[in-house]
């Protein structure tokens, strides 16, 4: 039992760890207050603690439950392009219903499983592609506090890699209190409150930033997250997972959060053999993961209050470094196909240029620009009628 505890524990820190600095910048990027940030914080904490001890006292099995990264990624990559958060909650909500629908309508679920995985994948590598550069613009430009940082990842990501980024976060903090002296420590909201935000529903940022914090959240949180249960020998209906975090999304979206969805790295933690020998008993990882995160989302005010007062490049460079793993998964993913790697090429190019046309952000025309792509090549390498067969195979 203590094994398994243990493995909650460190599922909590080091999933929390990682990402709460791209979670905050994400939020404040879609124009939310520093309140807002906080208060969306510890919504999509709580909303974790809920599901996941709902899922581990009801199913009996390790459902780890997480933010989603990918989608705070997403909405980073929307900074500058005058979304107002209360259009960005009204997004994050379509995106939560769509994955309630979903999980209770089989038929959406084979729909967004039938995704071209190399447009899935070159869009979500368009958008971490520019974050992940920050890392080296950081060095280029902070180099006495952005060095540090790149060097503890690197090292620790060869001796330790589960606790790099952690670890890079703590010499991240170390560097900000260093720049920032402790006049950030009078914004600091010790006890932090939970916002309420009126959603507003804007047609171009549910195109531009719903529709891309769904298909992310499924393509790279959910769908893995499944597969790493499944492959730990885990059978887990659908419907629970998907209409659990759906309304969890939703009720979080309302204080500020904006996605909780299945966890896939810190699944591996909690459901493998180092959890417990036992995997009828690792079920309890998940509920000590779920539990940890309330006093970890209570500390939220505190932590909004610190990431403000960095250098934003130096904020953007610890989510670079968090998210370079989803970056070269999403890259791999993208070209592995050789008959699609035009398309994904063409994807990913349209999605990093950050282009916005008719108010439409970039994730969304490269979607459109990619799908188009991948029919027309499609279309051109079938065979003509009597000209005997093609050397190549059609592309599907």
């Amino acid at each position: 039992m203590l094994q398994s505890i243990s493995a909650g524990f460190v599922a909590a820190i080091s999933g929390f760890a990682t990402s709460f600095a791209l979670v905050i910048a994400g939020l404040i990027a879609v124009g939310a207050t520093p309140e807002e940030a906080a208060s969306g914080l510890l919504a999509l904490s709580l909303g974790i603690a809920v599901v996941s001890t709902i899922g581990a006292l009801w199913l009996r099995v390790p459902l780890a439950i997480a933010w989603s990264t990918p989608a705070a990624a997403v909405l980073l990559a929307a900074a500058g392009h005058g979304i107002t958060f209360s259009n960005a909650v009204g997004a994050f909500l379509v995106s939560a219903a769509l994955v309630v629908v979903t999980g209770l309508w089989p038929w959406l679920a084979r729909a967004v499983t039938s995704i071209p995985k190399p447009l899935a994948s070159a869009m979500l590598a368009g958008v971490l592609f520019p974050i992940c550069l920050a890392p080296i613009e950081a060095v280029a430009t902070l180099p006495l506090l952005a060095a540090p940082i790149v060097i503890v990842w690197l090292v620790l990501y060869r001796l330790a890699p589960r606790w790099a980024v952690p670890a890079a976060m703590v010499v991240a903090i170390g560097a900000i209190l260093v720049s920032a002296g402790t006049d950030w420590i009078a914004d600091a909201q010790i006890a932090p409150q939970l916002v309420f935000v009126a959603p507003t529903f804007d047609f171009f940022t549910i195109l531009s930033l719903g529709l891309p914090l769904y298909i992310v959240t499924m393509a790279g949180q959910n769908i893995p997250g499944f597969v790493v249960l499944q492959s730990n020998g885990y059978e887990v209906k659908p419907r629970f997972a998907l209409v659990s975090t759906g309304l969890g999304s939703a009720a979080s979206s309302l204080f500020g959060g904006h996605a909780i969805n299945l966890g896939a790295i810190t699944a591996a933690i909690m459901a493998g053999d180092e959890s417990h020998p036992d995997r009828a008993k690792r079920w309890t990882s998940t509920l000590t993961n779920g539990l940890l995160y309330i006093p970890l989302g209570l500390g939220s005010g505190v932590a909004v209050a610190l990431i403000n007062a960095a250098p934003t490049i130096l904020v953007t460079a610890v989510a670079g470094l968090a998210v370079l793993g989803a970056l070269i998964t999403s890259v791999v993913g993208a070209l592995e196909q050789p008959e699609h790697r035009l398309t994904a090429i063409v994807t990913f190019l349209v999605v990093a240029s950050g282009v916005v046309v008719l108010g439409i952000g970039s994730a969304f025309w490269g979607l459109l620009v990619g799908g188009v792509v991948m029919l027309w090549l499609g279309w051109r390498r079938r065979p003509a009628p009597g000209l005997g067969e093609d050397t190549e195979k059609p592309a599907p």
